[in-house]
């Protein structure tokens, strides 16, 4: 078991990659915090996955919701060995219709949800004296544009560059701040998705998934399980000597 004794934090974990990540963590020892806005639901998945797992209300968006996010787990598991930045929302439109609403929700919960949770996490790393990992999730949206997808692809780009300025600076303190970049990872919300292309590409419903699956090297579109070998080694000591680094899960989608 590569993370027993740690205790972990998990954003955006009550479904979904974020819920997959909360098994992995379970099935190498660690304890979870089930991190999420909907604490019903966070609740019921910590129920599902272990006696290791429980919920804490979490609202990325609100600083003081994070404050005690990061207190709730050091009361509950004596301290914060790991977090993994998941929480994030999605969103498409042609540059034209872009609204401000949109712009906002999504540099708030991606980009400074990010931010702000890290910078929480690491101020109680700092104060324990132990180091840590940070996880943040990027995406291959962040590595390039799409025509309708911008302000996603934004916050996504704007995430890779805080984990390298993070990384560099609190990697004194021994803690160390990577990410992860999936592709096109399959799921509920890819519901939303799809839905959002079909609108605005003018294509049957499902369409867009099957062709986005079909254009992935590996031959399938990802799951939850295939990120989850990456967070648990980023949060292992196997990792110790990795700084500052973004690393593509996408079944060879993007080279860098």
């Amino acid at each position: 078991m590569r993370l027993r004794g740690k205790s972990a934090l998990i954003t955006g974990s009550a479904r979904g990659i974020g819920r997959a990540f909360a098994e992995a963590y379970m099935r190498e020892g660690a304890t979870v915090a089930i991190g999420d806005i909907n604490l019903e639901a966070a609740e019921k998945t910590a129920s599902e996955i272990g006696r290791n797992a429980y919920a804490v209300k979490l609202d990325v968006t609100d600083l003081a919701s994070i404050d005690e996010a990061v207190k709730a787990v050091e009361a509950r598991a004596g301290g914060l060995d790991i977090l993994i930045n998941n929480a994030a929302l999605f969103d498409l439109a042609p540059i034209v219709e872009i609204t401000k609403t949109s712009y906002d929700k999504l540099f708030s919960v991606n980009v400074a949800g990010t931010l702000f949770t890290l910078q929480a996490a690491a101020r109680s790393m700092i104060a324990r004296g132990k180091g840590g990992k940070i996880i943040n999730m990027a995406s291959q949206a962040g590595r390039r544009g799409e025509a309708l997808v911008t302000v996603y692809c934004a916050t996504k780009a704007a995430v890779i560059s805080l984990t390298q300025s993070a990384g560099l600076d609190l990697i004194k303190h021994r803690i160390n701040v990577n990410a992860i970049a999936p592709g096109v990872v399959d799921g509920e919300h890819w519901d939303h998705v799809d839905a959002l292309f079909a609108k605005f590409e003018n294509r049957p419903r499902g369409e867009k998934k099957r062709l986005v699956g079909e254009a992935v090297p590996y031959g399938r579109m990802g799951t939850a399980q295939d990120l989850t070998g990456m967070a648990v080694f980023l949060a292992s000591d196997e990792a110790e000597y990795i700084v500052a680094q973004t690393y593509n899960v996408d079944g060879g989608q993007w080279m860098s």
